[in-house]
Parts: C-alpha cells; structure tokens; sequence
C-alpha cells in the first residue's frame, strides 16, 4: 500500500486484498482494492473560505403527473428549498424545471447563480411558481443542466434529478446518447417518486453519471432526501478520479466492478492510459472509501513462479501535456504453488463481494422473472437472494426482501412467493438491490 497526498489535500490510501496463490497453470488471479480518502471535510472547509469548489443544478420533474396527487408537486418545492439551503456559500448553482422540454427556474438566462443568504432567498421565492404540466423528456434536462455546469470552473459538477414518470416523451435513444456525452462532464443522484416512474430508467441516470438512485415513496420524505443529497455532494473535493490499472505484457483485465458501497460494472469504461494501463472513472470524492473487484488473466506458469499481475493506482488527470498526478497504488500479485490449501483458499474479501454482486444480480432476475409470471423461476432467484442476504449480513435487503416473499428458511433459501405486494415495496427492493454491505470485522 502507497498514499501520495499535499498536505492541504485529503488523503488517499490504496489496500489490496487478495489470495495471490494459484495453482500450477492457473490464470484468472482475483482482488479487492479498496479505495478511501480521509480528510476531505478540512480541505472542503478551507476551499468554503475561497472560490467555490462546487457547481450544483437541480432539475425538478413539473410534469403533469406531479400533480396527482398535489402533495407531490408540493414535496419538489420544499425539497428543493431544503436543498438550496443546504447549498455552501459560494456554490454555483441552477434549477431547472424539467417536463417535454427543459426550462431554467432559477437564475435564468443560461447562467448559474452564487450561493449566498440573498441568492438562496431569490431561489426559493422563484420556486413558489413550480407548477404541474406537460410531458416527461430527461434527457432534454440533462442537457440543459450540462450546459449550464460547462460554464463553471468548479472542481466538483453535479446534478440533482427528480421525477415521478416516465420518459414517454423521447426516444430511448436520445436519453442514451445524452447520457453518453455527459458521462465524465458531472455526475447525478437521481430520485424517483411516487410509484409510476421506470425503475432502469432512474438507476440509469445515477449508473451512467456515476451518482446514487433511490425511490422515495412518500413525497412528505423528499425534503429529507434532499437534504441529506445536497450535504453529501458539500462534503466532495476531488473530482474525477480514476482507478488506474496497469498490467504486464501477457496480463489482460478480465473485468473490474465497485462492489462497495454499490456495486457497478466499470469494465466497458475504460480508457487508455498509456502502455498496457486502462483508466476506469470513479467520480468525486469526499471522506469515503469504496471497494472494487478486479479480475486479472495472467500467462499460466510453473510452480514456484511468481510475477506482479497488476499495479492499481487512483489518478487524477493533469493539466494539458502533464503527466496524472498519483494519489495511492497497491500491488497486485500472482504466485504458483503445489500446496492444495493455499491455491483453493478464497480470500474473505472476495468470497464477501463476489456474493453481494451475486445478490444483486439474484434480485433483479427474481423480480423481472416475477413480472413475466415465472414462479419457479421467481421462486428460485428471489430464494438464493434470501439465502445471499443472510449469510453476508445484509439486513437491509433480507428486510426488503421479506417484503415481497414468506420466508420459510433464510439459511436454505427456502421461501414462498407473497401473492400481494405493494408497487411501491418492490420498486425499492429493485433501486436498492445493487447496495452492499462491507466484510464484517471479526
């Protein structure tokens, strides 16, 4: 393990976990690299003093859905307030009302507003003339918020997306391309509330932008939401970090996943790095740490053999023609041997997180198989998830899934499809289906 940090800066720091021993002629050799940064919050305090480090848009969903029933429309107002107030001073930020068409709330005219006891005041004052009507069109929001975070010289850009419905007013490919020419400009929360809106539509949104998704099912808990939203993203530093792998010649990157707190398939994201390196994103950060599964194919060798499989290091990009700074790196190792115990052993770390993307993956088969009326199959995957759930210490998703199966023995996976279950008690289980728990400490 290495760390590299300015004394002003948070602290990076790289652990690499990992059973290095494989069998003679063995390939795949499996790691969990976990990531943390600690002392974001004095750095954050100090760039307060200064120019603001952030640049936040809400975009509000003001379709006419958001209106039945009112306590919707009603909820977005507060919560976005909630959220403005939250806003450290010297923030920029926007809001955007967003239905067909996207169009700017506050403060107009494709600028971004700095955030002070008279701007936050101005927010909520324009806020009080939100109201409900016309179509459902995200990505023309995402480009507007794009726009406007563009203009911004603020390390950390973010947005802040709410809706109740669905996308019905675009095609399914223009969300998609919008997602892909913004990915790696700022990242986004998105929220779904009520019960009516697409779940893979939400989960994308965050997914693509490297943000969080969650449902809130009563619109009377969005302010809380939103505030604890907002004092998440004050919290952030260091924007646009990467999780950099390196890999002799021989060696190919099979697959690399964040499995905590999590999980999100990175593979097909990555970039170029240089010679035989690849550059996976990992969005901002503030005081964090996160975990990620990585899969090395190495060159079988003899027993007794050992190399280096990979070196994973987080980067920052430099300025134009320098080199990317290097905040930690950790090593990891392959080494053949003989010894049966030592080549079969599983490392705790990667038994735990190889099963949470297990999970994850049990839930969203289990409940699709459900919505296409395949009991047995329905039956089968939402009982491993049970089964998954209770072995890694998982409560919060064995509770959620208590809640759409009888569960007549955790330990087996034995359970029973409930014949009922309220929409609101399965789209959680599926927005929260991909969080994890960390290894427990014995």
């Amino acid at each position: 393990m290495a760390n590299f940090a300015k004394p002003s800066a948070p602290r990076f720091s790289v652990e690499v976990y990992q059973n290095e021993f494989l069998p003679q002629g063995g390939q795949d050799v499996h790691a969990i690299v976990t990531a943390t940064s600690t002392g974001g919050a004095a750095a954050t305090r100090a760039a307060a003093a200064g120019r603001g480090a952030a640049a936040v848009v809400i975009m509000v969903d003001c379709s006419g859905s958001m209106e039945y029933p009112p306590e919707k429309m009603r909820g977005a107002r507060e919560a976005t307030a909630a959220a403005v107030d939250t806003l450290r001073d010297g923030t920029s930020f926007a809001v955007i009302a967003g239905t067909h068409v996207a169009r700017e709330v506050y403060p107009g005219q494709g600028r971004l507003a700095v955030a002070d006891p008279v701007t936050r005041a101005q927010a909520k004052e324009a806020l009080r003339g939100l109201s409900a009507g016309g179509g459902t069109a995200i990505g023309t929001w995402l480009r507007l918020a794009d726009g406007l975070l563009r203009q911004s010289p603020a390390a950390i850009r973010h947005g802040i997306l709410l809706t109740d419905g669905r996308n019905e007013h675009e095609d399914p490919a223009q969300l998609r391309a919008t997602l892909d020419a913004c990915a790696g400009r700022f990242t986004c929360d998105a929220r779904g509330v009520g019960t009516d809106w697409e779940v893979k539509e939400v989960t994308g949104v965050a997914s693509a932008l490297l943000g969080s998704a969650d449902i809130v099912a009563d619109p009377a808990h969005l302010a809380e939401d939103f505030t604890h939203m907002m004092e998440n993203v004050m919290g952030k530093e260091v924007a646009d970090v990467a999780l950099r792998l390196w890999t002799p010649v021989g060696a190919e990157i099979q697959y690399v996943r964040q499995v905590a707190p999590a999980v999100q398939d990175l593979t097909d994201r990555r970039t170029e790095a240089g010679p035989r390196a690849g550059d996976y994103p990992t969005g901002s950060w503030g005081d964090e740490s996160r975990e990620y599964h990585v899969c090395v194919r190495v060159p079988s060798a003899g027993v007794g053999q050992e190399m280096l499989a990979a070196r994973a290091s987080l980067v920052l990009p430099g300025a134009a023609g320098e080199p990317a700074a290097v905040l930690a790196q950790g090593l990891v190792r392959a080494v053949w041997t003989d010894d049966l115990a030592a080549s079969t052993a599983i490392n705790p770390q990667v038994a735990h997180y190889t099963g949470q993307a297990e999970l994850a993956q049990a839930i969203q088969q289990g409940l699709e198989a459900r919505k296409l009326g395949d009991v047995g199959g329905a039956t089968a995957k939402l009982g491993r998830a049970v089964q998954l759930a209770s072995v890694s210490g998982n409560a919060d998703t064995a509770k959620l899934l208590a809640k759409v199966v009888d569960v007549v023995d955790a330990a087996a996976g034995t359970v029973r499809l409930k014949a009922k279950v309220a929409d609101a008690d399965e789209m959680t289980l599926e927005t929260r289906s991909t969080q994890t728990v960390r290894v427990k400490k014995i």
